[in-house]
């Protein structure tokens, strides 16, 4: 393990998701499962609400699968990565979708326009079971599909302006800086929306651009620098570039 935050996963090195995903997919080929040296670079904080433990584990699924040259279907190896968590089966899908259910329902969905994004991190960690567990009442009612599809970044804006995340409570209730998050990354120039990321404790903003981005990022690291923060854009269909 290398990169910027790897001493965060010191502690659980041999049980980390890329391993579990490895050893999961070896469990399930048998004989076909030949063995691997898995690098893993760690540029995001763990527990943060934003899937890339997931998505690294996504990605050694597929890495293995073509390594191995195991003939696996798209349901089969969605359903392996469901055992990890509900959303490894989107991370394997990799392209912007709409989910439902637990994660178990994926529809794809047309490209998501450009636009810049920021993410803020307290640098506090959030496990996402700590934050269900703390959540009281129901979910909101299930809303509409984008339509037509936001063609830049500030009708993306426009279209989730009525729309909320149901954890960012009980995440406040555990994680209090996330309103202050909330709060500083709403009133950069430029941010068009800002909302917690999963079930936190990462915010985000949405820019014009990646360049009003970086130029937020730059002015809120100055400001907070206890924070992890970093910029980039959303990439049509792919998901968001550094």
């Amino acid at each position: 393990m290398t990169g910027p935050e790897a001493a965060s996963l010191a502690g659980d090195g041999h049980d980390n998701l890329v391993l579990r995903a490895a050893r999961l997919l070896a469990e399930h080929a048998g004989k076909g499962a030949a063995g691997a040296a898995l690098h893993l670079e760690k540029n995001l904080p763990v527990a943060s609400g934003l899937g890339g433990g997931s998505s690294d584990a996504a990605a050694v699924l597929r890495a293995l699968c073509a390594l191995w040259r195991l003939a696996i279907d798209e349901a089969t190896l969605a359903a392996l990565g469901a055992r990890l968590g509900a959303d490894l089966p989107v991370c394997l899908l990799a392209r912007a979708a709409r989910i439902g259910g637990i994660g178990e329902v994926i529809e794809p969905i047309p490209e998501l326009p450009q636009a810049g994004i920021l993410l803020a991190n307290p640098r506090r960690l959030l496990p996402t079971a700590a934050v269900f567990k703390a959540r009281r009442g129901l979910f909101g009612a299930a809303i509409g599909r984008f339509a037509p599809m936001p063609r830049d970044a500030a009708e993306l804006a426009h279209a989730l302006a009525d729309r909320r995340n149901d954890l960012s409570e009980a995440a406040i209730g555990l994680v209090p800086e996330i309103a202050e998050i909330l709060a500083a990354l709403a009133r950069l120039p430029g941010a068009l929306i800002a909302r917690m990321s999963g079930s936190g404790a990462t915010c985000f903003a949405l820019f014009p651009d990646a360049a009003a981005a970086e130029r937020a990022r730059a002015a809120l690291a100055a400001a907070k620098p206890r924070w992890w923060c970093a910029a980039g854009g959303l990439v049509a269909g792919t998901g968001i570039s550094r």
